[in-house]
């Protein structure tokens, strides 16, 4: 990375991180376009990927009170098998289609919600979160069916937060692995890394300090907000 370049990635490294607090996800919205556009693609969903497996461990251990192991472990385990797939194969699926697979997702998930439909939620989770890992794999981010995925299982926004980021480690963590053996992640890759760790543990603790203020019916505003801004995202990209 050229040096010029760094305090750039820095900033997004601290908007990322707090977002992703504060809401349990969020972080790939501005970490990925920005590195992708900074480093190249492929480069920059590598590094994004390392910066936020390493920011998810920090906010397992702020959120380790209400990590909800129980309810998550079949989430979790979907959304790194589906970002390990992802990452190996469905780099040959065309990306229009995969796309629109996730904003009609994100469509029918919300119609769900609104309309109450509680148990369709929950049948829906297990495989919205291994469709988030397949996304993530190919694109780079996870976050409306993740997002999604967790929302299925009816927890308070502190536990939410907490199986979010779990995950969203296991799914991070997954991708950081396949693109080290693949070589996109150089020493100089993880060198960025360890610099933003202090970064990480400040813009997780505001993320979190925001999230105990906004209550519940602050959090749903914010978890639709940055739904909202996944699938303009994905639209701008059609």
């Amino acid at each position: 990375m050229e040096p010029h370049l760094l305090p750039v990635v820095l900033l997004a490294v601290v908007a990322a991180f707090t977002l992703s607090a504060s809401a349990g996800f969020g972080g790939s919205l501005i970490l990925v376009p920005t590195l992708a556009l900074l480093l190249g693609t492929k480069s920059g969903v590598a590094l994004a990927a390392l910066l936020l497996a390493a920011n998810n461990l920090v906010k397992v251990f702020a959120y380790r009170k209400t990590l909800p192991y129980r309810k998550a472990t079949v989430i979790v385990l979907l959304v790194a098998a589906g970002t390990f797939l992802g990452a190996k194969l469905l780099i040959l699926a065309p990306e229009r289609a995969v796309t629109l697979a996730v904003i009609v997702s994100f469509v029918a998930a919300f119609l769900i919600e609104s309309l109450g439909f509680k148990r369709s939620r929950r049948l829906s989770a297990p495989v919205m979160a291994f469709a988030a890992g397949a996304t993530s794999g190919f694109s780079g981010t996870s976050g409306p069916l993740k997002g999604l995925a967790v929302r299925g299982l009816d927890l308070d926004r502190f536990h939410l937060v907490g199986a979010l980021s779990l995950a969203s480690l296991a799914g991070d963590a997954t991708k950081t692995a396949v693109w080290t053996e693949a070589s996109l992640l150089t020493g100089s890759d993880y060198l960025v890394a360890l610099v933003c760790v202090p970064l990480m543990f400040a813009a997780t603790f505001l993320g979190r300090r925001f999230n105990a203020r906004i209550g519940e019916r602050g959090y749903t505003g914010l978890f639709w907000t940055v739904m909202a801004g996944y699938a303009g995202r994905l639209l701008a990209g059609l």
